[in-house]
């Protein structure tokens, strides 16, 4: 109805944020692409996150979230993009994951802990990203 686009950029949802998507019928109006970014490498190549910023803050940040949601957005040509990695290590527990939506008007970002359960934490993820999506368009549309 707004004809805005969406990208994403995944990583531990493994593309379950664009599936939800695509599974809509007419996804393809406002649906642009998504990404599967699971390797650091791929975050850098595809996405545009900067190695350093892997190397000094680790792959699961707020820092990295919003570049990938940033270089989604950029890469696609998209009004929004949402993005997110989670973590696995002892300062970052498995479960912990960082999410970011970035539009038109400004990048946001969310720190969550999804559980243990690797379902779990793909479900929990990927509903924590779509609100975060919602809340963030209707901020726009509301003109906030």
């Amino acid at each position: 109805r707004r004809r805005q686009t969406l990208a994403t950029a995944e990583s531990c949802t493994g593309g379950s944020i664009a599936a939800r998507f695509t599974a809509i019928p007419g996804a393809s109006a406002y649906f642009l692409c998504g990404v599967v970014a699971y390797s650091n490498e791929s975050k850098s190549n595809l996405l545009g996150v900067d190695p350093e910023t892997i190397a000094c803050r680790g792959a699961v940040s707020e820092e990295v979230a919003r570049q990938m949601a940033e270089g989604a957005r950029r890469t696609a040509g998209a009004d929004y993009a949402v993005a997110g990695p989670a973590g696995g290590t002892e300062q970052k527990p498995v479960g912990t994951v960082w999410m970011a939506v970035a539009g038109p008007h400004r990048t946001v970002t969310l720190l969550k802990q999804c559980g243990t359960d690797r379902g779990q934490i793909i479900d929990r993820a990927s509903a924590f990203a779509l609100a975060l999506l919602r809340d963030e368009i209707e901020r726009d549309a509301a003109g906030e």
